[in-house]
């Protein structure tokens, strides 16, 4: 489990294929602090860490999630957020995030807003459900909230913190992330679907 509040960024190093597994190996502030069979949220994937190296660390891919999340795409040189898992007796500032992603979206437009900026997002339309006016979205592994909804695209605020920190400075136009709805939405949307 994860809150959505990146820690670092880590950049990719190193990308080898194996079989259908892609292992990716990242450089980052934290890497030194990892140990092995640790859960770490990059892009808002969970993953575990196989292996570790002086300021790296390394990650593998199986092919779903290879072929349901951005994962396909890292080259050497991606930045990637990074946040590691929640400590039960910490503050909850984001929301609670699984890892698990639930699909990509495609970035439609981004705007300057003269102090914050703002994305727009078009998601598939079977998970429109899932999505409501100021609730809570994993994007890239980040927490944001929902704003100016239509069925399948919405918008997000970034403030000058989250746009320095994070890899979502790297978001133009026709670039996809990874989105992971909100968890207890979609346990209501589950219910609500069995009691038709």
């Amino acid at each position: 489990m994860f809150t959505g509040i990146i820690e670092a960024t880590g950049t990719v190093c190193q990308v080898q294929t194996e079989g259908s597994n892609r292992i990716f190996w990242l450089e980052s502030s934290i890497s030194q602090e990892l140990k092995i069979d640790q859960s770490v949220s990059h892009n808002g994937v969970c993953l575990t860490v196989d292996a570790l190296a002086t300021n790296r660390h390394r990650i593998t891919a199986i092919a779903e999630t290879l072929e349901k999340t951005t994962l396909g795409n890292w080259k050497p040189g991606s930045l990637v957020n990074l946040e590691r898992c929640m400590r039960l007796d910490d503050r909850l500032d984001g929301h609670i995030v699984q890892g698990h992603v639930d699909c990509t979206a495609t970035c439609i437009s981004k705007t300057d807003k003269s102090g914050s900026w703002e994305f727009r997002f078009k998601i598939p339309g079977q998970f429109s459900s899932l999505i409501i006016e100021k609730g809570s979205i994993s994007l890239n592994g980040t927490s944001l909230t929902i704003f100016d909804l239509s069925a399948d695209e919405f918008t997000v605020a970034i403030i000058p913190y989250t746009y320095e920190h994070t890899n979502i400075n790297q978001v133009e136009p026709g670039n996809t992330v990874n989105i992971e709805f909100d968890l207890i939405g979609k346990y209501v949307n589950r219910m609500n679907l069995l009691n038709r």
